[in-house]
């Protein structure tokens, strides 16, 4: 899917900069940040929720009488 990404000249700027070090295009970068960033954002949220529902077990069985 196509779409548009418009950046600050820095952030255009340190883009470019890390394209060149690594050799790779701006577009890879950026589609593998936006999957990184989407993927453990929800590992991350599944983490915090299993977490909570472990501490908080006592107080959620009293609520669901």
């Amino acid at each position: 899917m196509a779409m548009t990404l418009r950046l600050s000249e820095e952030d255009d700027r340190l883009l470019t900069e890390r394209a060149a070090q690594e050799r790779r295009s701006k577009h890879d970068i950026v589609t593998e940040a936006v999957h990184t960033f989407l993927t453990e954002r929800q590992q991350r949220f599944d983490e915090l929720l299993a977490q909570t529902l472990e501490e908080d077990k006592e107080i959620l069985d009293r609520l669901a009488k």
